[in-house]
């Protein structure tokens, strides 16, 4: 039975992956999207992650189509209170920004569409500076109170603000963040190790990295004179051009085959193991894309392997 971590200061445990939502609705349509899903459970998966804005990016969508799959899906299972769903606010097209009122008008709006009366973890999408974080904090106290969130966290945050917002939540007894999902991986370091993580280990903050397997870069599928039909081949391809990108993927290749793993599994395995890191977020379209994301519950790396994988990311 695999360990599950526990999200912060919450009350919260998760599978040690973190299933992302951002293809429900998008590049897997429904069916397919009912399949991961039924799959990540079965496995004794029961963290999923998605946002109010998935997937306004595509022509012809509103947002909240991810949402919509999901909830569709909880009912259609009966499973709510056996997983533990992720949302966020700031993104949607028609409730842009983190104003008091437009949080708490999304959240009504998230719950309609997943179609609960709660939600487990409520993130800021992506932080607005112009809105003082009192504000902010302020308005995810009130939704806790009221029982419609029953823990909150950061996304896209600066260090100096995630310590503002902490702060704030400190000395007036309201809300505080129990996680942090930050854009980690092993071919983007800097853009969590430093500040953010440092606030995140003193606040005994949980992260949950998204971006974990660098748009699929790091699951090995992406080499010199090969061509992948995906939605996010371009941002994937572009780590070969680096020489980090081919150390990396060189070390991944190397631990894989001592290990006997999927290269994926490893990349994600190296990640779980850091510092602050609770569970990694990955997406899969297909079950049959699932296996390699889920062995990252049972793969620990051992000391060398780290250091290898931490050098070759230098």
């Amino acid at each position: 039975m695999t360990s599950l971590r526990t999200l912060g200061a919450s009350d919260l445990e998760v599978f040690p992956l973190c299933l992302g939502g951002d293809v429900f609705g998008w590049t897997a349509d429904e069916a397919d999207s009912f399949a991961v899903l039924d799959a990540y459970t079965a496995a004794g998966g029961n963290f999923v992650d998605t946002a109010d804005s998935y997937s306004a990016w595509v022509p012809g969508h509103r947002g909240g189509e991810s949402e919509t799959v999901i909830g569709t899906w909880l009912k259609a299972r009966g499973n709510r209170s056996d997983v533990v769903v992720a949302t966020k606010v700031s993104q949607h097209p028609d409730h842009p920004g983190l104003s008091a009122a437009n949080i708490k008008a999304a959240a009504d709006a998230s719950l309609r569409r997943l179609g609960t009366d709660h939600i487990d973890l409520y993130y800021t999408h992506y932080d607005k500076p112009e809105v003082p974080v009192e504000e902010i904090v302020g308005a995810l106290d009130e939704l806790v109170k009221a029982g419609k969130v029953r823990a909150v966290g950061a996304s896209n945050i600066s260090a100096e603000r995630l310590q503002q917002s902490l702060d704030f939540s400190d000395r007036e007894g309201l809300a505080r963040y129990v996680a942090l999902q930050p854009h980690y991986n092993l071919v983007s370091r800097d853009t969590y190790e430093g500040a953010l993580q440092d606030v995140a280990a003193r606040a005994g903050l949980a992260a949950v990295p998204y971006f974990a397997l660098a748009a699929g870069f790091l699951t090995g599928k992406y080499r010199t004179g090969t061509t992948v039909v995906s939605a996010r081949a371009a941002g994937a391809a572009k780590h070969l051009e680096t020489e980090r990108g081919q150390r990396v993927l060189a070390a991944l290749d190397e631990i894989a085959r001592d290990r006997d793993a999927e290269v994926a599994t490893v990349a994600l395995a190296w990640l779980a193991g850091r510092p602050t890191v609770a569970a990694p977020i990955a997406s899969a379209r297909t079950p049959e894309q699932l296996p390699a994301l889920l062995a990252v519950a049972d793969l620990t790396l051992t000391d060398e392997e780290t250091a290898q994988l931490t050098a070759a990311s230098e």
